[in-house]
């Protein structure tokens, strides 16, 4: 029978922890490495909703693309989230598995997947790891297979994603040959993006002035939201670890949501 260090093993392979970012928590965060397992489900993020989905359908082990805990903890207590959240989970058992800004980078991670998912050619990490072995590194960056209006790379964006809309910084009809991307809340990659001449940076998320300082630079701004830009990625990596270990029921929660909604 599996265990649940057997599946911690397949996700180090998957998103090898040295492409985590330093300040980032990953791998077995929660939990009894020795202790079988027979049901995973993965999610973006430990919530109310997805910790008593996880309850009620007996799951042994959580895989939780962001961290819980996240920053150290100096006591664990019902009084805050983070607390009532984690007593649950060892309460019923449940361990948790965070490979977050690893499986970011990893060579089938979550930006490379968002590229080829807009159709990116000849794709580099953004920001190289030095010296890495297999040439990766944080982000993404590419060029189409020829220019398109900004306003057809959102087309493109949403249809791979799956959402209905999202937030532009540009004109529609603004040329984009070369491309950044970084999931999530990457604001911090506009630099980068510049360094590498690209017409457009993607990423989930970032402040008002981080638009501004693209809008001056004549950068475009694609902001899918945070939640879009990675929870595909989660419902794959549950496709993967199925395929990995056929014998257990793995998921991709049903009860998560994105809490910010388009009317």
């Amino acid at each position: 029978m599996s265990t649940i260090d057997d599946v911690s093993g397949v996700l180090r392979s998957l998103a090898p922890h040295h492409l985590a970012e330093d300040w980032d928590n990953v791998g077995l965060l929660v939990g009894d490495r020795e202790r079988p397992v027979k049901r995973i489900m993965t999610c973006l993020t430990v919530t109310p909703e997805s910790v008593q989905e996880a309850i009620d359908q007996q799951v042994e082990l959580i895989v939780a693309h962001h961290p819980i805990p996240f920053r150290p903890l100096k006591r664990l207590t019902t009084e805050e989230t983070t607390g009532r959240l984690l007593l649950l989970l060892i309460d019923a058992g449940i361990a948790v598995y965070s490979p977050h800004t690893a499986f970011d980078s990893a060579r089938d991670g979550i930006n490379q997947r968002l590229a080829e998912g807009v159709g990116l050619l000849r794709i580099q990490p953004l920001e190289p790891i030095e010296n890495d072995p297999d040439g990766l590194g944080a982000g993404r960056w590419g060029e189409l297979a020829e220019s398109l209006a900004l306003v057809d790379v959102a087309a493109r964006l949403k249809e791979f994603l799956k959402i209905e809309g999202l937030h532009m910084v540009g004109a529609p009809a603004q040329p984009i040959q070369r491309v950044a991307v970084a999931c999530g809340s990457a604001g911090q990659f506009l630099g980068a993006a510049q360094q590498h001449q690209c017409d457009l940076l993607i990423t989930g998320e970032t402040s008002f002035h981080t638009c501004l300082a693209a809008a001056a630079d004549q950068i475009a701004m694609l902001l899918p939201g945070h939640y879009a830009s990675e929870r595909f990625a989660v419902e794959s990596l549950a496709e993967s670890l199925g395929r990995h270990f056929p014998e257990l029921v793995v998921w991709a929660s049903q009860e998560e949501a994105d809490p910010l909604q388009w009317i």
